[in-house]
């Protein structure tokens, strides 16, 4: 299903991960350690901790040849990001799915993760015939929340010991938005509307899209 994907605007493009994005990943994930260690899921019994990369990439490759789950990684200006990936996948009545994403703390607040989950969302809804997109963050996570926020994602509870994170099953925050929610022209639409009504240059290359 993602073999053509390969989504872009300006300076963000959003593409399957590939065996190769191993190193760069985990030089994001070494780096920004204790930026993103407290966001993770974790297996119950095992505790946080540096993951195994090359055993990341390997499960991600297998969930998306598995039908279960797709991954890609986040790039600006061509050098790897961040990662996203649409996930538990409901067909048939449901047609429903959930997205998770990170980035790297130096290009943290500069509109590129919004940017890249409007493209994965439009292309969910647009071209896989999704028509409920769930994001489903940490109570104090105020950053993924405003992403949804942005995005016009609803709130809409609590869903309780939902993820294991660290050392315990942690509550989410769920936010949610449905396909007839969606502008005509697309969430990257909306970006940009909302970007021009605040008074800030729109242009497809070299800006940032808050």
């Amino acid at each position: 299903m993602t073999g053509a994907l390969d989504l872009a605007w300006g300076d963000v493009r959003v593409r399957p991960v590939r065996r190769r994005d191993r190193r760069a990943l985990e030089e994001l994930l070494r780096v920004d350690r204790d930026w993103l260690e407290p966001w993770e899921a974790t297996l119950p019994g095992t505790g946080p901790g540096m993951p195994d990369t090359r055993r990341m990439v390997r499960g991600m490759l297998a969930a998306a040849r598995a039908g279960q789950a797709w991954s890609f990684v986040i790039e600006h200006r061509g050098a790897v990001a961040g990662q996203i990936t649409a996930s538990q996948f409901e067909w048939g009545a449901v047609c429903g799915c959930s997205i998770g994403y990170w980035i790297t703390r130096r290009l943290a607040g500069r509109g590129i993760v919004p940017l890249a989950t409007a493209l994965l969302v439009d292309a969910l809804v647009r071209d896989w015939g999704v028509h409920r997109v769930e994001i489903c963050t940490l109570p104090e996570n105020a950053s993924s929340q405003r992403v949804a926020r942005k995005l016009g994602f609803r709130p809409e509870g609590v869903r309780r010991g939902y993820i294991h994170i660290g050392d315990r099953w942690r509550d989410h925050l769920v936010f949610a938005l449905l396909a007839e929610e969606v502008p005509q022209d697309g969430l990257v639409g909306h970006i940009l509307r909302a970007r021009h009504t605040e008074g800030n240059p729109i242009a497809p290359a070299g800006g940032n899209v808050d």
